[in-house]
């Protein structure tokens, strides 16, 4: 409550501007018969217009003429506009005339000049036992020792045995009248409280739905983020405080058993001598049918909302493949217009006509590398004569040239085999190169080895003798 979250609040916020107005007694009276009391929603414009000329009607008659100039239609406006924010005007589906409906902030403020008037009775042991419940309430139930839970379950059931006893021995705890009217009061402002409840969570779920609408039509990446986001948040309305406190209170709404005893219990409160003096509203004895009729609309709103957001969306991918259209009618266009005189010099070139699809199936599974064993092994001087020739014969196998045989024969084709390979490109080391081969090919994922077919190899050694290799297939792929 510091100076400038006050002054922010005097100046944007809704209800404040309602309680500063300059006919805030009309507005707030004509609100309030027309949506608090009756529990109205969605009343369409041509109804209200006609209620507030009524009751234009009957002010003009006693502060006269010139007191409310403006036409009903007029106020409707000022009232619905952004610079007012009172009422909220909307076209609901399959229709063409406009509805209002109170904003969760005017049903605030006019909730808070409901209780500027005296109370006929004031009273605070409810709520104090209402603190109580709610306390041991939470206590109990976030108590995890199952010990503690048992004793109070004890104790209580102790209180309950010892009632029953004094109920059949003819002692009754009657309330006073004192304590009822307290009780009924508190109870009838929760009561009439709960319908402001839905009504801005209806305005949340809006809010809602207008920041998703900004979100998509800004949205610049890929449509299944796109959808992730709005299903994100829609999971979080649904999975967040109120919208869990929401389902549960719907969920015991919709008991028929609950219900029946809700009924029954307001008749009976309601028709008690003392209840009756403190002159109850009148909607309290079918409050429980507004709270229904609320929460039914409250959930087609969401519904709707959601219908629309879906139809917002197939919009935008209709939108998209007509976009995808034009651009392939303008290419077909272009190529009618050049048909007859081709270009001369290539447009554009392509990596690979088709696509190439490696399933994951065909990917080899893990090998594990082999462990060398080192052995601890004392290193012995050498006793015998190695003659310096035998490190000249040894022979330098290139890898990076036989890849590049491989990589080049597959720029023609789609496959080679070990043996179109070699009859291409020659051994020039014999087996030394072969043995190369092969390990490029088991190092090689795309590359396939045949164990069910054979094929042979011929070269021919330094000493110009032939040589013959029988090996399984052995197929290099592009």
């Amino acid at each position: 409550m510091d100076f400038a979250t006050l002054e922010t609040l005097r100046l944007k916020h809704p209800a404040w501007r309602l309680l500063v107005a300059d006919h805030a007694s009309l507005i707030v009276s004509f609100l309030h018969r027309v949506f608090v009391e009756s529990n109205a929603r969605a009343t369409p414009q041509r109804e209200l217009v006609l209620r507030l000329e009524d009751h234009l009607h009957a002010l003009r008659e006693r502060r006269g003429e010139a007191a409310f100039p403006r036409s009903a239609g007029a106020y409707l406006d000022e009232w619905a506009a952004d610079s007012a924010g009172w009422l909220r005007k909307f076209y609901p589906p399959d229709t063409d005339e406009p509805h209002f409906d109170l904003t969760p902030a005017a049903e605030r403020a006019i909730r808070w000049l409901s209780q500027l008037t005296e109370q006929p009775f004031v009273g605070t042991e409810s709520r104090l036992l209402t603190v109580f419940h709610l306390l041991q309430e939470m206590t109990e139930g976030t108590e995890p020792d199952p010990e503690a839970r048992l004793v109070e379950l004890e104790r209580r059931k102790a209180e309950v045995e010892a009632e029953i006893t004094r109920v059949r021995a003819g002692h009754l705890d009657l309330m006073d009248e004192s304590a009822l009217k307290d009780r009924f009061q508190q109870m009838s402002d929760t009561a009439r409280g709960l319908l402001s409840d839905f009504r801005a969570l209806e305005d949340g779920f809006h809010a809602l739905d207008r920041r998703v609408r900004e979100r998509i039509a800004t949205w610049e990446g890929t449509r299944g983020d796109l959808l992730e986001t709005v299903l994100g948040e829609r999971d979080a309305i649904n999975g967040s405080d109120q919208g869990r406190s929401f389902r549960a209170f719907w969920d015991f709404l919709m008991s028929p058993e609950r219900k029946e005893a809700l009924t029954r219990n307001l008749e009976r409160v309601l028709a008690h001598p003392a209840i009756q003096s403190l002159q109850p509203d009148s909607r309290l004895p079918r409050i429980h049918f507004d709270w229904l009729e609320a929460g039914e609309h409250t959930q087609r709103t969401v519904a709707r909302l959601s219908g629309q957001l879906r139809r917002f969306l197939d919009d935008r991918v209709w939108l998209e493949n007509r976009r995808i259209l034009q651009v392939l009618r303008g290419i077909e266009k272009h190529a009618l217009a050049v048909r007859t005189r081709p270009p001369t010099v290539p447009l554009m070139s392509l990596d690979e006509l088709a696509p190439t699809l490696e399933l994951p199936l065909e990917r080899p599974m893990y090998s594990p590398p082999a462990r060398t064993r080192m052995a601890d092994e004392e290193v012995l001087e050498a006793t015998e004569d190695v003659p310096s020739e035998a490190l000249f014969n040894l022979a330098f196998i290139d890898k990076a040239r036989l890849k590049t045989h491989v990589r080049e024969a597959l720029q023609s084709r789609e496959q080679i085999s070990l043996a179109e390979l070699v009859r291409e490109h020659p051994l020039q080391h014999g087996l030394a190169e072969l043995v190369v081969y092969l390990s490029l090919a088991s190092e090689d994922r795309r590359s396939s080895v045949d164990e069910a077919r054979t094929q042979e190899l011929f070269w021919t050694d330094a000493s110009g003798h032939p040589r013959r290799a029988t090996l399984p297939l052995v197929l290099f792929l592009r």
